[in-house]
Order: structure tokens, then C-alpha cells, then sequence
């Protein structure tokens, strides 16, 4: 796309614009779902022996199918490790908890934590409530099975991104709903909050150009949810910005780029949450598109991800600071 016809491009920080070569918007379709799901992030394997993965088959409950956990530890922790849930994203229909291995070890080694992602069932094969129930199974198997794989589950928290960050929020919201469970913390990199955001018509002029934009955003939320987004009677555990009361959600992080088409929604979460007693650090990076912290070379998204992993360390290791 050029920029005399770009409406935001002069917009992006400069650093970033060769995202837009290595990940073009494409506009996703049931045709081309196939190919979408088969690109694979831009990470080189790094495996420093220093932290061990085990693939867990779980089955919390009998008449749910079982589920694939990715246990990321350190190798001889020798301690109860406070602990990081994750949920991947890609649009509710593609992405999986594999393609993030180096990022996951690399995370552990740094934070001398645990690292937990669930493979939940994608859409639209799998609808509502398919993957929040995965994602809430696998959590519950984590609080029940502490002990047995070294959780400290005094310390354990949400960690998701772009459709993984909206599944992190209402997976808060279900264990504050139905369990005895707590979280530490729900820690939210541009997640998709809200299914109504695909049909506004008055959104900022200049988000959600590139990478993932409206027609993503609606094949996205027509494919979880399997039927038309917008409706009254969507659950908050499908879109948490459905949730009337946010009162008793764990102190939260919350990050996301200027130019993303989840900026107004993500900042509205957060205003409310605020309101609702909830602690929350939130920023929003200017010239930041959706998914720019994949471009790490760029001083915007390295400043990003670190601060993301800062606050993730005060999440896990609060008597550090």
C-alpha cells in the first residue's frame, strides 16, 4: 500500500515499517484460513539447556476432550516457582502455543519462573465455548495439580496477546466467577476485548490499518462465536468487555500500540477496571501498530517488551522489589 493512499502509515514509527513486508495485511477468508495458520513467527530456536519443557495431555474434566499443556521449567528449580499461564494468539482461528517456544524459554530463564500454554481447539471448527473451557480446564489442572509440578499457586497469573490477551480476561473473569481460585495478575498485550468493536463505525481514523484490521476482526468474532458479532446476548466469557462488573479481577497489565485497532477498547478496559478498585499500569506506544513488539530490533518494541517483562518480574517475585 502507498503512502499517498495510506491513511495512517506517516503515523508508524519508522522502525517498524518493515513489519508491514514481513507480515502484509491480509484480509483472512475460509479460503486462505489454511495458509494463514501455516506462517510462522520470525524467531530463530534457541534452546541454552537451561530450561526443560514437558508436553502434558490433561483431562480435568471426563466429558471435556483433553487438553495439551506446554510446561516450561527451569532445570533443577528445587522450589515451588511462581507461575505464568499463557493463552497464544492469532485470532481465535489460527496461531498455536508451539510457535512461541523461543520466546517461552527465553522468558523462564530470565524470570526463574514457570511457564504454562495451553494448545486450546481453534475456531471456527471449535466455537464458543470451546477454547475459554480448554483454557479454563488447563488452569484448573494447574491449581490442582500445584504441587505435583512445583507451582507455587499462591503466585500464578494470566499472560496473553492480541486473541490470547481477550482469552486471559475472560479467563480472569470465569476463575473470579467460579472457582475459590486467586490469580496474582492478568497480564494484557493489545488483547481483543470486545466483539462489537468490528461493526463501529465512529473508531479513530487512523487504527487498525495494518496487520489486523476490521474485516480480520469480524472473521475473527463470527468465527468464535458462530454467529453474527454485535448481538445483546454475548457472553463476557467470550468478550469481556461484555462483563457488567470487573470488581475483584487481579491487578493488571495492560499494553498496546497507538495505531492498533484494539486501542480504544483496551483503553476503555482499563478506565473501567480503574473505576472497578482494580490496579492497573497501562501504555500505549505511539507509531505502534497491532503486533509491533514482534519487530524486536526496533527501539519502540524493545522498550515495549521490556517493560512488559519488568512488570512481569514485580508480578512473580513481589518480594524482590
Amino acid at each position: 500500500m502507498s503512502s499517498r493512499k495510506s491513511r495512517s502509515r506517516h503515523l508508524i514509527d519508522p522502525q517498524l515499517l518493515p513489519l508491514l513486508d514481513i507480515f502484509p495485511t491480509v484480509t483472512i477468508t475460509k479460503e486462505n484460513l489454511a495458509e494463514r495458520r501455516s506462517r510462522r513467527l520470525p524467531y530463530a530456536d534457541v534452546d541454552s539447556g537451561t530450561v526443560v519443557l514437558h508436553k502434558k495431555f490433561v483431562q480435568e474434566k471426563k466429558d471435556k476432550p483433553p487438553i495439551e499443556l506446554y510446561v516450561y521449567s527451569p532445570v533443577n528449580a528445587g522450589q515451588s516457582l511462581p507461575t505464568i499461564f499463557h493463552i497464544h494468539g492469532g485470532g481465535f482461528v489460527a496461531g498455536s502455543a508451539a510457535q512461541l517456544e523461543t520466546l517461552h524459554r527465553k522468558l523462564v530463564e530470565t524470570l526463574n519462573c514457570i511457564l504454562i500454554s495451553v494448545e486450546y481447539r481453534l475456531a471456527p471448527e471449535t466455537i464458543f465455548p470451546g477454547a475459554i473451557e480448554d483454557c479454563f480446564s488447563g488452569l484448573c489442572w494447574v491449581f490442582n495439580n500445584a504441587n505435583e509440578i512445583g507451582v507455587d499457586k499462591s503466585r500464578i497469573g494470566l499472560l496473553g496477546e492480541s486473541a490470547g490477551g481477550g482469552l486471559a480476561a475472560a479467563l480472569a473473569l470465569m476463575i473470579r466467577d467460579q472457582t475459590a481460585f486467586n490469580l496474582s495478575f492478568q497480564h494484557l498485550i493489545y488483547p481483543a476485548l470486545d466483539d462489537r468493536t468490528c461493526l463501529r463505525d465512529d473508531l479513530n481514523p487512523f487504527v487498525g490499518e495494518f496487520l489486523w484490521h476490521k474485516p480480520n476482526n469480524y472473521f475473527a468474532w463470527k468465527a468464535l462465536l458462530g454467529t453474527e458479532p454485535g448481538q445483546a446476548n454475548i457472553s463476557c466469557y467470550a468478550a469481556p468487555a461484555r462483563a457488567t462488573n470487573l470488581e475483584g479481577l487481579p491487578p493488571t497489565f495492560l499494553s498496546v500500540g497507538a495505531l492498533d485497532l484494539f486501542v480504544e477498547e483496551n483503553l476503555e478496559y482499563g478506565r473501567r477496571l480503574m473505576h472497578a478498585g482494580v490496579p492497573v499500569e497501562m501504555h500505549v506506544w505511539p507509531g505502534a501498530i497491532h503486533g509491533f513488539d514482534l519487530m524486536r530490533e526496533a527501539h519502540i518494541a524493545e522498550k515495549a517488551n521490556r517493560v512488559s517483562q519488568n512488570a512481569l518480574h514485580r508480578f512473580l517475585w513481589p518480594r524482590d522489589d
